[in-house]
């Protein structure tokens, strides 16, 4: 799968941009907060519906306009698929793939798959557990399409219940329906268990060797999920944590409030790593996010690499650039430093300047 060219019209600073892209590496440097992101921004868009920042709609949609486009042309195996989107400030977007409108995101979902690298992904080992649970969500709403279904319906009931809860204040009655929502908890819960179950499976399986050679063969790394309640003590949980919930107003039980363990010879790196063990470790597990892609959907993702070269040092950077291979890459950066001292080959340039973008003079950084 390769983008081969993206337009955009209102979108954040751009009122109008049509860009084509190479197959292979291409580079988007500038100043900062020149619009560089934002095109990362919009490829993600088109290719999972939401924005890797968690921005709604009517923020992305250019400040002074109503409504923003995104048409995205996408080559897989020799056929061009196009996407559509229509984005609305204050109404639900518009999809459609080749000109046909498409009801639900889960029929867009799996079309083009994106692997999103950004500074603060370097982060993510470190930080809350929400960022884990991000991580994970947002790859395997990519690749699984039941998935998607089931945290979504999941999502919907833990909001559901917490306002029952509240409401219970008002009318103490209503506790007498508390355990239909239970029902439904446990339901959807135990699928997205079990499935981020064999999610952690499948990334040890690939991160242990990536994370030896990153790291010179000096470490080990294993990821552990720590489930919040098992499956078969998800309802039990629920109804002996039924008076604290009742008390704080909130769902306290379920997968979404899970963790992920990342850990080196036994030692937790999460809370006892340095700050060079933890960043390895975040790369590891953005290259391992690419090796499951391609193993899972037997193509290659798309990858979008946010100005990260320059948060990673010298031996980082070359292992990054080096592992890359037959991967269509966009990267955006300050500077083309990075690429002239690896001696690293582009194969397509575009100077970013306030909304406006002007392909390099020579394509190619021997």
């Amino acid at each position: 799968m390769i983008i081969k060219s993206l337009e955009l019209q209102d979108y954040r600073n751009y009122d109008s941009l049509n860009l084509a892209f190479d197959k292979g590496t291409n580079i988007l440097y500038g100043d900062n907060a020149q619009g560089k992101t934002n095109i990362l921004e919009a490829i993600y868009v088109s290719a999972t519906t939401k924005s890797h920042k968690g921005s709604k709609d009517r923020d992305i949609v250019n400040f002074h306009k109503e409504e923003a486009h995104i048409r995205t042309f996408l080559e897989k195996d020799g056929v061009e698929i196009r996407v559509d989107m229509h984005l609305r400030k204050n109404k639900s977007k518009g999809i459609a793939i080749d000109g046909q409108k498409i009801k639900k995101a889960a029929d867009l979902l799996g079309i083009c798959n994106v692997v999103f690298f950004s500074p603060e992904d370097l982060s993510i080992i470190k930080d809350g557990p929400a960022e884990r649970r991000r991580f994970v969500d947002m790859e395997l709403c990519q690749l699984d399409s039941f998935y998607l279904y089931n945290l979504n319906h999941y999502n919907r009931i833990v909001n559901q219940r917490n306002k029952l809860l509240k409401d219970m204040y008002i009318n103490p009655d209503l506790k007498d329906t508390l355990h239909i929502w239970d029902a439904q908890l446990v339901s959807f819960g135990s699928k997205i268990i079990e499935r981020r179950k064999l999610f952690v499976e499948q990334l040890n399986d690939i991160i242990y060797d990536i994370h030896r050679r990153l790291s010179g063969g000096r470490e080990e790394i294993k990821i552990q999920y720590e489930p919040d309640v098992q499956i078969e003590d998800f309802d039990r949980q629920l109804k002996s944590s039924q008076e604290k919930d009742i008390k704080l107003k909130q769902t306290t039980a379920g997968p979404h409030r899970d963790d992920f363990c990342f850990s080196i010879r036994d030692v937790d790196i999460r809370k006892f790593g340095s700050q060079g063990q933890q960043r390895t470790a975040a790369l590891s597990l953005k290259l391992s996010e690419i090796e499951l892609v391609k193993k899972i959907t037997k193509d290659t993702p798309i990858l979008l690499l946010d100005d990260v070269l320059s948060e990673l040092d010298s031996n980082r950077q070359n292992y990054l650039l080096n592992s890359i291979g037959d991967i269509q890459t966009i990267i955006t950066c300050t500077g083309l430093e990075e690429f002239v001292n690896n001696r690293f080959e582009i194969d397509r340039v575009y100077k970013v300047t306030d909304g406006v973008v002007e392909k390099a003079v020579s394509d190619t950084v021997n």
